[in-house]
């Protein structure tokens, strides 16, 4: 079991950034492979970056790559989401997920744990 409480959001104006990060309990944080995804209001929950377990494979999507750079710090059990260059359609609740076999996805279900979410709003 893996629990997962996010942190870090808040109200940035464009242009600004903001990091997230996640802090997971559990002795097997090192073994997961972790993401991170966002859902705005009347939106589904989209993906935004992952990592494996060995943190040396990150993905992105297309909205915010090259904006925003995902990490881990296994020895913290800790996933980071740094975001530069936010913008107001990048407001959204921000959730850190887990999954249990170390290579992350791109859809919600690829991932076994959830976080509570952070809230992110971007104004203009």
């Amino acid at each position: 079991q893996v629990q997962l409480v996010e942190s870090g959001g808040g109200l940035v104006q464009a242009g600004g950034s903001l990091r997230l990060s996640c802090a997971a309990s559990g002795r097997t944080f090192s073994s997961y492979a972790m993401g991170w995804f966002r859902q705005a209001p009347w939106k589904e929950r989209e993906f935004v970056a992952g990592i494996k377990w060995t943190g040396d494979n990150t993905g992105y999507s297309d909205s915010v790559r090259g904006r925003c750079t995902i990490s881990r710090a296994n020895d913290k059990n800790t996933v980071y989401l740094q975001m530069n260059s936010l913008k107001p359609e990048d407001t959204a609740v921000y959730y850190c997920a887990a999954a249990r076999y170390g290579i992350w996805g791109r859809r919600p279900d690829n991932y076994d744990y959830w976080g509570q979410g952070t809230q992110v709003t971007v104004s203009s």
